[in-house]
């Protein structure tokens, strides 16, 4: 019989084991285990001894530790409270213990307080919410440095004519600036994911682009449905045109505009994009500027996608 090689184990994975704690895979639970990827996501992060820092999901605190060495606090929100008592257990009696605050909970629910820095290797099906929960997230923390799926990550910085640039890509980059910094094999992780991982840089623009998110995400929301279709071929699907016209007789009613009764709402639509020379246009070759060009169009003329 050929000997079956027994898994290695760290010993603080062993101490878990031990308390019958498993990795719980419905929260995203993949352990970054490898001491030279946490080292190297906080050099990347430029932290400061005076940072308040945020983690998200600290599991165990191989991280969380090498963090609280670094700044003057840790924010660490982590939904599994087995985990959370591990981790209070693991800083118990150190100095470490008044520098970390734990909070309780879905960070996704959570309201979120004041930090600088954000250095996480996040659960996975959380990526796209919790990209823009930061970036929305006021007052302006400087930078994040987080763990996506490797497929996620090339997302947020493709460009323009790339094949994974898409609505996640634009509104990313109208609010923040992306950089890819390193790749991650998956046996850095315990257990392993199904998927390869890799770190970016986030670096949100301060003071923000002036304009309104939640239109600007309406039209790139209806652009990237169908993101190698003209814009003119887009915005002729039926759904689109009844909730632009609701969205402009509201408007409209807003502001005393009388509307006449010959008003054809599919004519004005393709007015618009006629005139500011995008109808021909498709969303996957376009650009923030391009975007505001026909968002600004469509807005001066009273369509709104709120």
């Amino acid at each position: 019989m050929p000997k079956i090689k027994s898994e290695k184990k760290s010993r603080v994975h062993n101490e878990i084991a031990k308390q019958g704690i498993q990795f719980n895979k419905d929260f995203g639970q993949h352990i970054l285990k490898n001491p030279l990827i946490i080292t190297s996501m906080l050099d990347k992060a430029g932290l400061r001894p005076t940072d308040i820092a945020l983690e998200i999901g600290p599991g165990t605190g191989n991280m969380t530790v090498k963090l609280l060495d670094r700044v003057k606090k840790v924010v660490a929100c982590e939904i599994d409270t087995r985990l959370v008592a591990e981790l209070q257990k693991r800083v118990q009696g150190t100095p470490y213990q008044a520098k970390l605050q734990i909070i309780v909970g879905d960070v996704l629910k959570t309201e979120l307080p004041f930090f600088d820095i954000c250095v996480a290797n996040i659960p996975y099906q959380i990526s796209s919410p919790l990209v823009f929960k930061l970036l929305l997230h006021r007052p302006f923390f400087r930078c994040a440095v987080l763990m996506f799926q490797k497929e996620f990550a090339q997302r947020l910085v493709a460009k323009p004519g790339d094949k994974l640039y898409c609505r996640l890509s634009i509104n990313t980059q109208l609010l923040a600036r992306v950089d890819m910094l390193m790749k991650v094999g998956k046996n850095n992780f315990r257990p392993p994911p199904k998927v390869e991982s890799s770190v970016v840089r986030i670096e949100p623009r301060n003071p923000p682009p002036p304009i309104n998110f939640v239109e600007w995400d309406g039209l790139t929301r209806i652009a990237f449905v169908r993101k190698n279709k003209t814009l003119s071929a887009v915005f002729k699907h039926a759904t689109t045109i009844a909730a632009l016209e609701k969205n402009y007789r509201v408007h409209s009613s807003l502001h005393n505009k009388e509307i006449p009764e010959d008003f054809d709402i599919k004519q004005k639509i393709q007015d618009i994009l006629t005139n500011s020379e995008t109808d021909q246009m498709r969303a996957r070759m376009m650009d923030i500027d391009d975007f505001m060009k026909l968002l600004h169009a469509f807005n001066s003329e009273g369509i709104h996608f709120a």
